[in-house]
């Protein structure tokens, strides 16, 4: 016979405080309790293999960081510890967070809760999956281009990638330093709430960190969508997506009218650009990050008598995985002399249109943006062997990164019994509006949501 676990035992010991101090023969025993310092006492947590942690290995689903064991902490494991909670697992992911499937991972893919044959998504499928299986209700996962609300929404989960700045990268492993965050998966609105609450806020550390209050996102639950306006963009309802996905969304959008908000119709024109954009940041800035794993310092080293440079070259080629050795070359050339200004200049100038797009959009009156998470519901195991082709699971999500707004994936609804998700995009440091607005889908569609 087992006992209560560490969350029942907690919950129950608050609960009983309490009533014995309502009572009218009240035993004045406790005079002051941690429930508020302590918003996820004894709550268990997942936390992704690219995110530092002192008890546990970082790999980064790589074979360059077997075994490896960080000195130090991330900021976001520490907020959590000291929030209450208990670190029970790492998570396995693509590798240094580069894929759509988690199918890169060196210690082989994961599989989808729903359908094991199905990917979880990508690179934090681990947490998602962990998430949705009923391990954890909050997991850690980051996010370059998508890779905590995409594995959400194939995973029928609630995923939050928050305004860049607003949660401390120390201790995240670095993929592309100007899109990589860290991001909160729950199954619910309110756990992936409690979960930002608590990480969020300004970090010494981490000088991209923002000095900014961080609302109790919570209190969100309770704010009327009467009078908020929600812009759909026509560039992410083309004409070949997925009818049912399409269906779905249309849903979603008359659940929110239904709660008092005002749909409008918007454009967010460069969105066709985010793709190749994209594509060329992040591998630019992933061949200068993981120029580091040499070897030399820590991680896996390749030994022989033929010089150092033939080690670097033997340990990088076996410690590294084909994802991350074609981003790695990408980043390479477009960096490389002669080509810096034709591409990665361009990409930044490119960039800077797509951000212009939100802002234009947020300051014509729009309160949110709703549009679908996914193209599609979860694909097989080794479906996509095109690699445009996977990078294109990206095509809805990667415009967020790339602009530094908050997106919350929800789930609303299934497609042949797997789940969609529809994404929420606010103005950045909005995520209160954008909780207000998660919560009032999941509340509006209620059971449908999950089926």
């Amino acid at each position: 016979m087992t006992g209560p676990t560490a969350v029942e035992s907690v919950t129950a010991s608050f609960a009983r405080m309490e009533a014995v101090r309502a009572g009218a023969d009240g035993l004045n025993c406790v005079l002051w309790s941690d429930r508020e310092r302590a918003p996820l006492a004894g709550y268990p947590v997942a936390v992704k293999d690219n995110i530092a942690t002192l008890d546990l290995p970082t790999t980064c689903g790589s074979r360059i960081l077997e075994g490896y064991v960080s000195p130090y902490e991330a900021t976001v494991v520490s907020r959590l510890r000291a929030a209450g909670s208990v670190v029970l697992c790492k998570t396995n992911c693509d590798e240094f967070a580069m894929g759509s499937s988690n199918e890169n991972s060196a210690y082989g893919p994961v599989r989808n809760p729903i359908d094991p044959c199905r990917v979880p998504g990508g690179s934090s499928g681990g947490s998602a999956a962990a998430v949705a299986a009923g391990i954890v209700r909050i997991a850690l996962g980051s996010e370059t281009g998508g890779s905590v609300r995409q594995p959400a929404a194939f995973c029928g989960v609630v995923g939050v990638k928050p305004t860049y700045g607003r949660v401390s990268r120390f201790g995240l492993v670095a993929f592309a330093s100007s899109l990589d965050q860290v991001g909160v998966l729950g199954r619910t609105v309110d756990d992936a709430a409690l979960g930002m609450e608590v990480i969020a806020g300004r970090d010494p550390y981490d000088s991209t960190s923002a000095d900014r209050p961080v609302p109790r996102y919570r209190d969100a639950a309770s704010q009327p969508m009467r009078g908020l306006t929600i812009g759909r963009p026509a560039e992410y309802f083309p004409p070949s997506l997925d009818r049912r996905v399409a269906a779905l969304c249309d849903r979603a959008l008359d659940a929110l009218r239904s709660q008092g908000a005002q749909v409008r119709d918007i454009s967010l024109p460069h969105t066709d650009l985010a793709i190749p954009v994209y594509y060329i940041i992040a591998p630019a800035e992933a061949s200068s990050n993981l120029a580091r794993f040499d070897g030399v310092r820590y991680g896996l080293r390749v030994t022989g008598d033929d010089g150092l440079r033939a080690m670097y070259e033997r340990t990088r080629s076996r410690g590294f995985g084909p994802e991350v050795t074609r981003r790695v070359l990408l980043g390479t050339y477009v960096l490389s002399a002669g080509y810096y200004d034709a591409y990665y200049k361009k990409a930044q100038e490119v960039r800077a249109c797509i951000t212009e797009d939100f802002r234009s959009a947020f300051a014509s009156g729009i309160d949110v943006i709703f549009t679908p998470t996914t193209p599609s519901p979860a694909f097989e195991l080794g479906a996509k062997s095109d690699p445009y082709e996977m990078y294109l699971n990206d095509i809805f999500t990667c415009t967020g990164n790339l602009a530094g707004v908050p997106g919350i994936s929800v789930p609303i609804g299934r497609v042949d019994g797997l789940p969609i998700g529809g994404q929420l995009i606010t103005r950045h440091f909005d995520e209160a509006g954008m909780f207000a607005a998660a919560y009032a889908l999941e509340r509006a569609l209620g059971d449908e949501a999950h089926r």
